[in-house]
């Protein structure tokens, strides 16, 4: 809101009066966050008009689309998908616009999901900017900054993409003037916040063009061109005029452009350049008609990355912690939300909930979850306040789906309203004593899921009842965040997308919640340990023995019992302490990580205590900074389950759950954990892109910073292991990882930073983050082959944890739902093989055609306006998790009948697949066919098969993206 006071909206009002005067004028936008405050609340009709006018002739364009331009390193795929398409949505029911190419010029390195990501939107063209320094002069020097990039080794050529990095110069027009002191180009100046300056002159003003410079400003510009042109293949040179916050007084800016655009063509023959007004549309289409054959790059990304020798960009991978976990919560609970509201839509047409609000309320998350994922959002990047506003716009619209979950809840068991509800997502709701609590348990995943959910309860003596007044395995222990309440684990087994409704109540007699035991072992020295006399204890389940030695009260070793394979396994925490003052070197911020030294080991003491019991085993471990300490900063807390016969407990046996509390650091520390095992790991480490795909991550050795450029994004995971053996974790946010030697591997967990760059001390960018911050990391320990059917399911379990709503019912018999008959056919669950997802099961409200000609048409007779949303269209994506070859099973295409996929919906009568974002029938998109050593005949690609009969073959790694409609009851 500040930026659209202090500068934004100008840019809009007057880039799009400066386009009207002037034929040859040109302008890209990108960030549809920004153009829709403007269009909502700015925007008179005669801009609108023009607005439409200027699309039209091609002379405004709009790159990429989305929200906004979203952070490559720390965001998750279903997060750049959604923002995209937030954003495409609107571009084509506002305009029948569909942006083609993309403008990532600012995101902190390259992740290979995104070119993958556009060619499924239907991109003909990706460009990127920020690489590692050193690789970038390489490829500048051998014109190689230009590329067809095949992104995901299993989809390759299909949907591979033409890709453009820019040069050193970046995306802003260099500002040196060899003829004046004052910079040049940037004729309007530069923003003042908070507020424009009353006489309109702003700081930084540059020289204004006159016939006493024109001159020597064209041979400037010339000259940068023709440094420019010589490292790339084409005579075409992409120029970049503009930068971060400018053109907010366009008509200096044209003004001047258009003199010095004059004048080069003008004195063409003399300067051997000619110079146009373009749009990146323009610039690709000059480059694809040249018809080369371009160089094929494989689906490496371009992370880390740095600027200088000491300028590692790896600190934002865990800045704002706390952030960066709420972020992914409020993105899974509206994943729940919006298969949750769809089903109601289609299954209770007869509800009472009035379903426009129900939108609303739903496209408030959507909006903050996609906001977020901007590349100074989720990354940390931000100043204290627009921390605080994404956090809370992230809340608003996460309590907005939850009160719409519960009033749907309602709806559906025609509860009495007056009945007391609230809803919780993953914290823990207190029941009162005196009342009878119900919990609603939604799953929002399209596999049976057989999990525990936790719930804070008053007393130990529980019992749990489903719907039909069966008892319920539980377990309830002392908790770990307060001496007067009590955890209890309630063991629930739920099919895809269904929710079930258990009812808690304090102990009739009847079977009751198993009660865990504690012991608590003696705090121990670590400086005086003798580490040659062991006391080994083990802790054990049906998947794993986790021993752990009292002489430390460290972990020790784990076993895969199915294997019997023994792993040396020890975890500690330590700290890199960093430099914020830049007279003494180089610094930490929200961006950099540049450790003094390796790290140091944090704690001289731990204290332990078991609480052990049939379904759930509690390792509480604290870390001390000495054996007389009062507080702890660092602990952990080690769950393992154990499932009772009758239940499918595959996944959750095999998971190592850990939580970590970690805070309130001191000032320049970063805090790390670090496994150390025995496995020959080579120091080679694996982490994933956006929990799409996996990268290879060999560590290297630099002359400088060798600790802080090894370190990776994990978005969702990242394993280590040897010939036989590999240790997965799974993370439900993002962290910087590393593996600084053979068998380790270390996460990021927490940084506390302050530091004197004037930059930062101007953008108010410290990172004085004083909060706790409780991650959880899943582990699992096994063969190859058990880990690779595990992980891709638990990693989504991880994520979409399911949604545990409270609701106390006092009085007589709680009024429980209808049970739920499986022979109805509205209470089928909707679930697909292990191997595929269904990523986005949603009623996405849109209004336009499907048939562009027909949108298009209905836009330029002025029918697009306001009207109500459209419940009628459903929107399906189903991703294949596996990789070509990864697994000899999971790796096999699937079939998939949707309509026998969605029965308990309704009865399935149409289904168009369409991109990833909904805006082309993907008949009927033809993107661009770069030519390659591989393919020397230039084609149009088109990219799938969808069967006559609701059928269609999801082959690996694939999205598809469809439109469902049912029949209306």
């Amino acid at each position: 809101q500040e930026s659209m006071h202090a500068y934004a909206a100008n840019v809009y009002t007057t880039v799009i009066e400066e386009l009207m005067k002037g034929k040859q004028r040109k302008f890209i936008a990108v960030e549809q966050e920004f153009f829709r405050l403007w269009w909502d609340m700015v925007a008179t009709d005669t801009q609108k008009q023009q607005v439409h006018q200027l699309l039209e002739e091609g002379r405004l364009e709009f790159v990429i689309g989305g929200q906004v331009m979203h952070d490559e390193a720390v965001t998750l795929i279903d997060d750049q998908i959604l923002q995209l398409t937030e954003g495409h949505g609107f571009l084509y029911e506002t305009f029948g616009f569909r942006p083609q190419f993309s403008w990532h010029v600012d995101p902190f390195g390259a992740s290979a999901t995104t070119p993958t990501l556009f060619a499924l939107a239907g991109f003909n063209a990706h460009l990127i900017s920020r690489i590692d320094y050193d690789l970038k002069a390489d490829m500048q020097k051998n014109k190689k900054l230009q590329f067809v990039w095949q992104g995901s080794p299993s989809l390759s050529e299909r949907q591979e993409i033409f890709t453009h990095v820019m040069d050193q110069y970046s995306y802003c027009t260099p500002s040196q003037l060899p003829f004046s002191n004052r910079s040049g180009f940037f004729w309007n100046g530069f923003a003042t916040f908070p507020d424009p300056p009353k006489d309109g002159v702003y700081p930084n003003m540059s020289l204004p063009v006159t016939d006493a410079n024109l001159h020597l400003y064209a041979q400037t510009m010339v000259a940068n061109i023709k440094e420019r042109a010589a490292w790339f293949q084409t005579g075409e040179v992409l120029w970049p005029w503009g930068c971060d916050k400018q053109f907010f007084n366009a008509s200096v800016q044209y003004s001047n452009m258009d003199l010095l655009v004059d004048y080069i063509n003008k004195h063409s023959a003399e300067f051997g350049v000619t110079v146009q007004y373009a749009t990146v549309s323009d610039y690709f289409q000059a480059v694809y008609s040249r018809n080369l054959t371009w160089e094929i790059r494989d689906s490496q990304d371009f992370l880390p990355y740095s600027t200088e020798p000491f300028q590692a960009w790896t600190g934002f991978y865990t800045s704002r912690s706390t952030l960066k976990g709420i972020a992914r919560r409020a993105s899974s609970l509206l994943y729940a939300g919006e298969s949750f509201f769809t089903q109601y839509v289609w299954k209770h047409p007869e509800g009472s909930i009035c379903k426009y609000k129900a939108l609303k309320q739903l496209q408030s998350l959507r909006w903050a979850v996609s906001e977020v994922q901007h590349h100074d959002g989720i990354t940390g990047t931000e100043s204290p306040k627009v921390k605080d506003m994404y956090l809370n716009n992230l809340m608003y619209g996460m309590l907005n789906v939850k009160k719409l979950m519960a009033s749907i809840i309602f709806d559906i068991n025609n509860a009495k309203k007056d009945g007391e509800v609230y809803s919780s997502v993953y914290t823990k709701g207190s029941g009162k004593p005196d009342v009878d609590l119900y919990v609603v348990v939604y799953n929002p995943l399209a596999w049976n899921i057989t999990t525990f959910v936790t719930v804070s309860v008053s007393n130990e003596a529980m019992s749990v009842y489903d719907e039909l007044g069966y008892s319920v395995p539980a377990q309830v222990q002392s908790s770990v965040e307060s001496q007067s309440t009590y955890d209890l684990y309630i063991l629930v087994a739920i099919s895809g997308l269904s929710y079930r409704k258990y009812s808690i109540k304090p102990l009739d007699g009847k079977q009751s919640a198993f009660i865990g035991s504690s012991v608590k072992y003696k705090r121990r020295d670590l400086t005086r340990a003798d580490r040659q006399s062991q006391q080994l204890f083990p802790v054990v389940n049906n998947c794993y023995q986790i021993v752990f030695d009292q002489n430390t009260n460290l972990m020790h070793s784990i076993t895969e019992r199915e294997t019997n394979q023994t792993v040396q396994f020890t975890q500690e925490f330590l700290e890199y302490h960093v430099n914020g003052d830049t007279k003494k070197g180089p610094i930490s911020d929200n961006y950099l990580f540049a450790p003094n030294a390796s790290a140091v080991p944090v704690s001289k003491a731990v204290g332990l205590e078991v609480m052990s019991g049939t379904l759930v085993t509690e390792i509480r471990q604290y870390f001390y900074s000495n054996v007389t300490s009062q507080d702890y900063i660092y602990a952990v807390y080690t769950r393992l389950y154990s499932v009772p016969e009758g239940y499918d407990g595959k996944l959750l046996c095999h998971r190592i759950e850990q939580e970590y509390s970690v805070g309130p650091l001191e000032l320049n520390r970063e805090a790390v954990l670090r496994t150390s095992t025995n496995l020959n790991t080579r120091q080679l480490l694996y982490t994933d892109n956006n929990g799409y795909q996996m990268q290879k991550r060999p560590f290297k050795a630099y002359v400088n910073n060798t600790v802080a450029r090894n370190y990776y994004p994990m978005v969702q995971t990242a394993y280590i292991e040897d010939d036989t053996t590999r240790l997965m974790l799974l993370a439900e946010r993002a962290h910087g990882v590393s593996s600084q030697g053979n068998g380790q591997v270390e996460v990021m967990l927490h940084r506390r930073l302050w530091n004197n760059l004037q930059w930062n001390l101007n953008n108010n960018l410290t990172l004085n983050d004083s909060s706790v911050v409780r991650p959880v990391i899943w582990l699992i320990l096994g063969t190859k082959a058990v880990t690779n059917t595990l992980y891709r399911t638990s990693g989504l379990a991880l994520e979409h944890r399911p949604v545990v709503m409270f609701g106390a019912l006092s009085g007589d018999k709680p009024k429980l739902p209808r049970r739920l008959q499986q022979n109805s056919v509205h209470d089928l669950p909707v679930t697909v093989p292990p191997n595929l997802h269904l990523q986005t099961l949603s009623v996405p409200g849109w209004r336009y055609s499907s048939n562009h000609a027909e949108q298009v048409h209905s836009i330029r007779m002025g029918k697009q306006k306001q009207g109500d949303a459209d419940f009628s269209r459903v929107l399906l994506r189903i991703r294949h998790l596996y990789e070509v070859g990864e697994d000899p099973v999971l790796s096999q295409p699937v079939m998939v009948d949707l309509k026998s996929l969605l029965k308990g919906l309704g009865s399935v009568v149409a289904v168009e697949e369409r991109s990833l974002t909904g805006t082309w029938d993907v008949n009927t998109l033809e993107r661009w066919k770069w030519k390659t050593a591989q393919y020397p005949g230039k084609r149009f690609f088109n990219s799938t098969e969808t069967s006559e009969d609701f059928i269609v073959t999801v082959h690996p790694k694939e999205i598809r993206t469809f439109f469902v409609y049912f029949q209306v009851q």
